[in-house]
């Protein structure tokens, strides 16, 4: 399996970050994973905002939220566990 590339913080850009929450469904995804209290499996996304997302599309979703530096990803066994950066994105831009 190929290694999940996680930026380091000194390399988010608000640029990407605005980028990656251009599009409604990861904005979904993202407020969905902020407000969680822990890691998030994939899996609970398959339906966001009243739409069913394919697996596909939705792999695709997260690895532009994870490049973006919003995500930390985790493989456990065949779940992917997501959780978010806010707390080092807000120490990265405060305010």
């Amino acid at each position: 399996m190929r290694p999940l590339v996680h930026p380091s913080i000194e390399d988010i850009t608000v640029e990407g970050i605005l980028h990656a929450l251009s599009d409604p469904v990861r904005v979904a995804i993202y407020a969905e994973l902020a407000a969680s209290a822990g890691a998030t499996i994939c899996s609970n996304f398959l339906q966001v905002s009243d739409r069913s997302i394919p697996k596909s599309t939705l792999s695709q979703h997260f690895r532009a939220l994870r490049e973006a530096g919003l995500v930390r990803s985790e493989r456990h066994g065949v779940e992917m566990r997501n959780v978010s950066r806010c707390k080092e994105i807000e120490r990265r831009f405060p305010g």
